[in-house]
């Protein structure tokens, strides 16, 4: 037996000395140190197989249930080289991030144990009962990568790949994306009723998403954190809603400063700055080399600041002239101010500009007119929706009102579009099938 199996060995059989003690019904508390010591000297990696062994050996999931909430509790701790976090605020998103991890490493963990146990479980009725918890493991799984992994990629990479260190950003979100297609695949063959491929797939989702939690403590966000200053962090805060959160809910939190966005910030990384990140990142640095990106403010002269971008007045009329839709705008005093200059359902010549949008319409329906606008300018109504057919379209028309910040009523949005292409759309579409 090689030095190796037998440390493994003497490391399960400490955990299910432990373990048989939380089954007679020691105290938690009173039994964190020693588990402590143990995990202390276990490779995250390493968790996994010793659960399946202790599941193998008749030692219940109840109660490995019971170490994995412990062990979620002090792993970060125990764990040499561990991210800390203590010291952040609530509500710091590199904190949410932290506190999420501990949710899914318990949740992969918990996969993984219920997987095994499904696996030498006969009795039909636990089978079911064990298959239900697995599915709804799953489906909780599937959110990561639409709620913590987006984030990472959307809020926090823009800043890594602006000081040139693209290369990581890639690599993680090639392991997201990975993670992701293992899930996803996990759900479908629980709904195909496989479970054999389950088991051996759910074994590997397990491990890919704790050496993803550990591939974040130890490296990424340590690395956020020397990168990142308040106004950076303030600006990530800003955004968290659009992706919502794993499991967990965090504090507000305004450092009161100024957001600092990506193209804001210094590309040029000091040599002090390398100095203080992580060994891995500065293997990296060393392999690939850095490629800041120095494209400066995108605010250039003569832009026009639209709250979510910047664009000159040439760029604006193309995106209006490029749009498949057709936009109307009348202003609060029921006069048109404005229509888009490229697609065309109904005739816009120039001549209607300043003309009250009553006018615009056969005498017949200026009621309905007014009863729309009437309904938006007193904050009853939110939208009104007609679709017709006219030859060959299937035409879609929506009215909306448009308010600024306050909410005071700037004016109504009319977008006009034939739909009929949509409309016969089926299943989907996801490669591209360009003929060069």
């Amino acid at each position: 037996m090689t030095e190796g199996l037998k440390n493994f060995e003497v490391k399960k059989e400490k955990l299910k000395g432990l373990l048989l003690k939380l089954h007679e019904g020691a105290d938690v508390e009173e039994l964190k140190e020693e588990f402590r010591e143990i995990l202390a000297s276990i490779s995250p990696l390493e968790i996994p197989l010793i659960e399946q062994e202790l599941v193998k050996e008749g030692i219940s999931v109840k109660d490995i249930a019971k170490m994995c909430d412990l062990h979620v509790e002090i792993f970060r701790e125990a764990i040499a080289g561990a991210g800390e976090y203590s010291h952040l605020p609530d509500g710091h998103p590199l904190k949410t991030l932290y506190l999420e991890n501990r949710e899914i490493m318990k949740d992969a963990e918990m996969l993984n144990l219920y997987a095994q146990t499904l696996a030498k479980t006969k009795d039909e009725k636990v089978r079911r009962q064990i298959i239900e918890v697995l599915e709804d493991i799953v489906k909780n799984l599937r959110l990561v990568g639409f709620t913590h992994y987006s984030r990472e990629e959307m809020l926090l990479f823009p800043y890594i790949e602006r000081l040139g260190l693209t290369a990581v950003a890639t690599v993680l979100w090639t392991k997201h994306d990975e993670i992701r297609f293992m899930i996803k695949r996990l759900q479908e063959f629980l709904a195909k009723r496989d479970y054999s491929k389950f088991i051996k797939e759910a074994q590997e989702a397990s491990r890919a998403l704790i050496d993803m939690v550990f591939r974040e403590d130890n490296i990424l966000y340590p690395t956020m954190e020397a990168l990142l200053g308040e106004g950076e962090w303030k600006a990530i805060r800003m955004q968290e809603q659009e992706f919502e959160y794993y499991k967990v809910k965090p504090k507000e939190w305004d450092p009161g400063v100024e957001p600092v966005y990506p193209w804001q910030i210094d590309p040029e990384l000091s040599a002090e700055k390398i100095l203080s990140l992580p060994r891995e990142i500065k293997e990296a640095i060393e392999r690939y080399g850095l490629q800041p990106d120095k494209s400066g403010d995108i605010k250039r002269p003569g832009d026009i600041d639209l709250g979510t971008g910047y664009l000159s007045v040439e760029e604006l009329k193309a995106i209006f002239e490029t749009l498949p839709l057709d936009i109307t705008f009348v202003d609060r005093n029921d006069r048109v101010r404005f229509f888009s200059p490229g697609e065309r359902i109904f005739a816009r010549p120039l001549n209607i500009l300043g003309r009250p949008v009553q006018l615009c319409h056969p005498p017949k329906s200026v009621h309905i007119v007014n009863k729309i606008l009437k309904a938006f300018k007193e904050g009853r109504k939110d939208k009104a929706e007609f679709w017709l057919r006219l030859g060959d379209k299937f035409v879609y028309i929506l009215y909306v009102p448009v308010r600024n910040e306050k909410g005071e009523y700037l004016g109504t949005l009319e977008i006009t579009m034939d739909v009929k292409r949509y409309k016969e759309l089926e299943g989907e579409k996801r490669l591209l099938d360009w003929r060069d």
